[in-house]
């Protein structure tokens, strides 16, 4: 099939990352595969500025536990973020009493002027990657259907956009050209790389879209 017609197409706009914060949650199965397609994902994070420590790598046994781990991820940054935010009633005494305070207490800690800026922040997206080849059973037909609906819930229920990074090929061959190593000539293309890159952009266009500017 000609090029023009498959793959990527280069968004005219290059989107900044260096304010976001990114997931990606990514299964064992298929290892030499699953490594460079992660590797591929971090490279383009990384070329659009997604600063090292906003990006949270973590691992499920296979793909049909990366719904639930994204979802828990999503949900574990909230908590994150939350329980790092500034202290801001510090230096505030609820106890009835203007006596100095005996012992050592929450009066000895002034309020922060300014909010302390933490990396622990909620996850402007996440990036969900998988390996499924087809086998001699029904089994590759079941995965794929339930994950694929699950991530897309995730994504829609959270808000958080789930970057649909899950091969489903038919035999070895597919999956490796996809991760940029093909066993011929042509090497084929890491598909990682655009996952990385789509995670940027609708990170960006959700942070965009949530304060209601559109363009």
């Amino acid at each position: 099939m000609s090029s023009t017609l498959k793959g990527l197409v280069k968004s005219d706009v290059e989107y900044d990352g260096s304010n976001l914060r990114v997931a990606i949650v990514h299964a064992r199965w298929n290892k030499v595969i699953i490594d460079a397609l992660i590797a591929g994902a971090v490279a383009k994070l990384k070329e659009r500025g997604v600063q090292d420590n906003n990006i949270v790598i973590e691992s499920v046994p296979g793909s049909y536990e990366l719904p639930l781990a994204c979802s828990r991820m999503i949900a574990g940054a909230h908590v994150q973020a939350a329980s790092n935010a500034p202290d801001l009633l510090g230096g505030l005494n609820f106890s009835g009493s203007f006596s100095p305070p005996k012992a050592p207490s929450r009066t000895a800690t002034p309020a922060p002027a300014v909010a302390v800026a933490t990396p622990n922040r909620p996850f402007d997206a996440v990036i969900a990657i998988g390996v499924l080849i087809k086998g001699a059973t029904m089994h590759f037909e079941y995965i794929c259907e339930s994950v694929s609906h699950a991530l897309m819930k995730v994504q829609l229920d959270t808000g958080v956009p789930v970057i649909f990074g899950v091969l489903t090929v038919l035999n070895d061959d597919q999956a490796l050209e996809r991760a940029g190593l093909g066993r011929g000539a042509e090497k084929g293309h890491n598909h990682g790389e655009d996952w990385g890159l789509a995670a940027v952009e609708m990170g960006s266009h959700v942070r965009r879209w949530s304060e209601g500017k559109f363009a």
